[in-house]
């Protein structure tokens, strides 16, 4: 597709310090920002010109205006020069704004259009409101000090399968009144990543933000050393906190120690709100990454948004997640035949509805959208041509190949690889978890954020930029999407404008947990951690 061309202006905004702008009254402002109308004499002219000079050389806001100005024009300096951290981007001779690093910034610094497809969704006032109930603040202080129950937890999986269940720990520990042993990360069978948890997490972090609600130790203590700990690594699925209490409160009293293995999902997605409000305040606040994945993360982050807002996609396309979800990558007959060949030697990795044909589950929606699918998608959606494109996940089955037709569609399409320079990632070589990690940050400060097909991190990122605000996060219809695609009989143009229409309340405005059974608060924080009215209070 041909580039369009641009000829509006593009509008560009200074950030000039608050307490400036308070000190000059607003006669001064008028000053500035207007000239007179009329000629004075030049002798009259003469002698205002030299009252307003010394004036000027005694008032203290003159040097802070020249100050001011001087530190603008050095930024622009910078700004306007080419960035040397952005190896594979093409040098644009516009002028680029340099942007702060500081993810809570971005919103307010990040100057980009209201209309069109970068227009954030209406948040209706929502802001996190994750204070405790003041029972459960009574009673945090016998759980915090306690010494005699401890929790261990083995988390597996991929990197937000293992937040996932580190929020579910804290949780349990909360209800069983224990204090909680540094969450152990098992080795990953598929990518060999040995990391623990204070390689990716920041753990000092972690322990301070759960300071009030449950005590986090980095080991066991030398009384509990010898302790023989009640194992158990059966839960059901889904259980309550009531459940928790009566199964294990008894024997962790008497033995003093707990381990429990295989978390994920066994505790029920309804718990009473103070735990709600607990497992946002785990997932939102306390896992912060470690300091070098959120360096790098940012300066990435930073880089994309060189030239302006950017897009993050996770791409849903490795070879497994075609296996499991029964799907075909539409990649060439060979291709599809070696996904049916896995398949059939490995039926148990099929997720659900055995039964059922390719084409069934693609028309229910099941499967994950293909490069050619996510270009039409966001074509239908108005994404500019010239939008910047950040890709997160694995490889994808195929290759190269497997991108072409994105690639095609939107020519400023990077991964971190591409946007790194030689040496950066060297300290996160062979760490999935690292590098996972590094994605996360780039896709969460992302002005828009989109998943080719539904996932652990999706929901993760979903729920953290709809309580940082309901920041732009599409969720594409694919039951709805599928079905146009697929109708040849309906003209682009017209696919589009329907597609269109049927995501204008799909782009990340509030959306209540309790409307659809079985939804994580950590995806869908409204209304527990979540408050609009003027009485909500927030603990941060």
């Amino acid at each position: 597709m041909a580039k369009k061309t641009h000829t509006q202006n593009k509008l560009s905004y200074i950030s000039v310090s608050s307490q400036f702008i308070h000190s000059l009254s607003s006669s001064s402002l008028h000053g500035i920002l207007t000239s007179p109308t009329k000629k004075p004499s030049p002798t009259a002219a003469a002698a205002a010109a030299r009252a307003r000079l010394l004036s000027l050389t005694r008032n203290p806001r003159t040097y802070l205006l020249c100050l001011s100005l001087i530190a603008f024009l050095w930024t622009s300096r910078l700004a306007f020069g080419p960035d040397p951290f952005l190896p594979c981007s093409p040098i644009s001779d516009r002028p680029r704004l340099v942007l702060p690093s500081s993810a809570a910034a971005v919103t307010a610094a990040v100057a980009v259009s209201e209309e069109g497809f970068w227009r954030q969704p209406e948040g209706f006032g929502y802001r996190g409101c994750i204070e405790g109930s003041e029972g459960y603040r009574r009673a945090s202080e016998a759980v915090v000090k306690g010494r005699r129950k401890y929790l261990m937890v083995v988390v597996s999986g991929g990197l937000n399968q293992q937040r996932n269940q580190i929020v579910d720990a804290v949780v349990i520990a909360r209800i069983l009144g224990a204090a909680l042993v540094v969450p152990i990360l098992q080795v990953n069978v598929i990518w060999e990543d040995e990391s623990e948890f204070s390689d990716i997490f920041d753990l000092d972090h972690f322990k301070s933000v759960l300071s009030s609600d449950v005590r986090v130790v980095s080991s066991l203590p030398s009384t509990h050393v010898m302790t023989r700990p009640v194992l158990e690594s059966r839960t059901p699925l889904h259980v309550s906190a009531k459940w928790i209490r009566r199964r294990y409160l008894r024997r962790l009293t008497k033995e003093g120690v707990l381990l429990l293995r295989g978390l994920d999902s066994r505790l029920s997605k309804d718990l009473p709100s103070d735990l709600q409000k607990l497992r946002c305040k785990v997932a939102f606040h306390a896992l912060k990454f470690a300091p070098p994945i959120l360096a790098l993360g940012n300066r990435l982050a930073d880089r994309m948004r060189r030239d302006g807002p950017y897009l993050a996609l996770h791409l849903r396309m490795e070879k497994d997640v075609w296996v499991r979800t029964g799907c075909l990558p539409g990649l060439g007959a060979d291709l599809d035949e070696v996904v049916r060949s896995e398949r059939r030697l490995r039926p148990e990795l099929l997720t659900a509805r055995s039964n059922m044909t390719f084409e069934e589950r693609k028309l229910a929606g099941l499967c994950p959208m293909n490069a050619g699918e996510v270009a039409r998608f966001l074509r239908a959606l108005g994404a500019p041509v010239n939008t910047r494109v950040y890709w997160a996940g694995g490889e994808p089955f195929g290759g190269e190949e497997a991108l072409r037709l994105l690639k095609g569609e939107f020519k400023h399409f990077y991964d971190k690889m591409g946007l790194a320079v030689p040496g950066e990632l060297e300290a996160f070589a062979n760490r999935a978890s690292l590098l996972a990690a590094i994605d996360f940050v780039v896709a969460e400060r992302a002005d828009v954020f989109m998943a080719s097909h539904g996932g652990n991190m999706n929901h993760a990122i979903q729920g953290l930029r709809a309580y940082a605000g309901h920041r732009k996060c599409i969720t594409p219809n694919k039951r709805e999407i599928f079905k146009y695609f697929l109708d040849t009989s309906i003209p682009e143009s017209e696919s589009n404008r329907i597609i269109k229409e049927l995501h204008r309340d799909s782009l990340g405005q509030p959306e209540l947990r309790m409307d659809k059974a079985g939804r994580d608060v950590t995806a869908f924080p409204v209304p527990e951690c979540m408050c609009n009215g003027s009485s909500a209070r927030s603990m941060f």
